[in-house]
């Protein structure tokens, strides 16, 4: 089955990419390493990253392409790529096929159409280490660029306290519960 993605040069992407065994809390325990393929990558191939939340299994961001560049898998091959060879040289693993057991092969990207859904997405992202039950608030996750936002104004400090957002935010990003 051949697999299309829509690939729009300078758009703006939500994606999500999960690791292959969702029992090990690899990308918080190493969020130094990712940090670092991110900003490897960002400095070969340009993007702007709106958003992003490091889960202990998983991560969504927010990314746009520069103008004329469609080239978001190309990036993300390369992130995993690069995160996956440092974790290996960290744990002295030598298997260089090692990147295809860390990181699911398949990820979600959505193409955002508009200003209402980037915001739903952006909500959706900062909310969610609170959807999975890892804190009882979004000012709690450390790995998150809802403190960004916060110091720029867009977050009061203590959004994303009730159930009634937590419903809010799955529904508008087009989620279901």
């Amino acid at each position: 089955m051949l697999y299309r993605r829509i690939q729009t040069a300078g758009a703006c992407y939500f994606f999500t990419h999960v690791i292959a065994d969702r029992t090990i809390p690899l990308l918080t325990e190493h969020i130094d390493l990712l940090r670092q393929a991110f900003q490897q990558v960002k400095r070969r191939y340009p993007f702007k990253l709106h958003a992003l939340v490091v889960m202990p299994d998983h991560f969504h961001c927010l990314l746009e392409l520069p103008a004329g560049d469609c080239r978001y898998p190309l990036r993300f091959m390369l992130i995993k790529m690069l995160f996956s060879r440092a974790l290996q040289r960290l744990m002295h693993v030598r298997n260089s096929r090692s990147n295809s057991k860390i990181w699911q092969h398949r990820y979600w990207e959505h193409l955002v159409r508009d200003e209402q859904d980037f915001c739903n997405h952006l909500n959706y992202i900062h909310w969610n280490p609170v959807k999975h039950q890892l804190v009882s608030a979004v000012k709690e996750w450390p790995f998150s660029t809802f403190h960004f936002y916060v110091a720029m104004g867009w977050y009061q400090a203590e959004w994303g306290g009730s159930e009634q957002l937590q419903n809010e935010c799955n529904q508008d990003a087009g989620y279901g519960e």
